[in-house]
């Protein structure tokens, strides 16, 4: 659904996406993630169709993003971080506004309309001037503009920036709702528990660069190592000896906790519960992957370009 080979933008002699190349295919969420300045706005800009590629090329839907952009910008629903509603207008006008921008036929605007805004909580303040909104009420109206038309890819660059928790908790489940086997969203931000939350797959951009992609449970394989489990005892372990599985080994323990890693968890986690149940050790109270966290993917990522660079240089 969305390509990008090579992509890159300079403005003058400063570089700010430097040979972007992924794929997003219908039914995936792509976040791209990274610090104030990485490229991943200008990277949006571009699959709009709203900047022109000094280099490379996207394409959006089989489309290219300058031979054909009348017809991606048709195809795409955007969510900018500033995104400049008409603080004269009222909701219902913003939004039927669009609907004319769009082709949309009038009666299907106002029923999406009526949808969106009680979904999103504003029907009740559908004729108030947008400029008596608050910002999370703004980010809001300007998501629900962004999904009037219907497209089947969908941009969000900090969609729930300026939100509060119960706003931006309503957005998240509305941008997971929206995942379908005939939608694309890429989703930009720098909130890693929202990343968590929402993405198939992460790519990491750092000075205008992917320094790293993948599903998350590949990223955290690749820089943290195989997962490990933890089995809780519902007693203190007096004796440690237990025969492990080939390829297992015990990383770490505490009084009533023992961890361990495998390259085949799928298969030896199994044999491990088995031989945990039939030795003396006290009742198994739980048995579960470690948790590990998007920031530690990340600042790990971050930490190894820096290296590379150094190295490099």
């Amino acid at each position: 659904m969305i390509e990008a080979d090579r992509l890159s933008k300079s403005f003058d002699d400063f570089l700010a996406v430097d040979e972007v190349t992924f794929q997003v295919t219908p039914g995936q969420i792509l976040v791209l993630l990274g610090p104030n300045g990485a490229g991943k706005t200008t990277t949006v800009r571009m699959l709009t169709s709203v900047l022109r590629p000094t280099s490379g090329s996207a394409r959006v839907n089989g489309f290219d993003v300058v031979k054909d952009a009348d017809r991606v910008r048709s195809l795409v629903g955007v969510l900018t971080e500033h995104h400049g509603l008409y603080a004269r207008m009222s909701a219902i006008e913003y939004l039927e506004f669009f609907g004319d921008l769009y082709g949309l036929d009038r009666t299907l605007c106002k029923r999406r309309a009526d949808e969106m805004l009680e979904q999103f909580g504003l029907s009740t303040a559908r004729k108030k001037r947008l400029g008596e909104y608050s910002k999370g009420m703004r980010q809001k109206l300007a998501l629900i503009r962004a999904l009037l038309h219907d497209p089947p890819v969908l941009l969000f660059d900090e969609p729930t920036s300026a939100m509060d928790p119960e706003s931006a908790r309503v957005v998240r489940e509305a941008i997971k709702l929206l995942r379908s086997a005939e939608r694309t969203i890429i989703l930009c931000t720098h909130n890693l528990a929202e990343a968590e939350i929402l993405a198939d797959r992460v790519a990491i951009i750092r000075r205008g660069k992917i320094i790293l992609m993948g599903s998350l449970g590949e990223i955290k394989h690749e820089l943290l190592g195989p997962a490990e489990y933890e089995a809780r005892f519902a007693a203190p372990l007096t004796d440690w000896n237990m025969p492990l599985p080939p390829g297992t080994r015990l990383t770490c323990q505490g009084d009533n906790w023992l961890r361990f890693c495998s390259n085949k968890p799928d298969e030896d986690n199994a044999l491990i519960i088995r031989a945990l149940l039939a030795s003396n050790f006290p009742a198994v109270v739980s048995f579960q992957e470690v948790e590990r966290s998007l920031e530690q993917v990340y600042i790990q990522a971050v930490r190894q370009a820096d290296q590379e660079e150094s190295y490099v240089g």
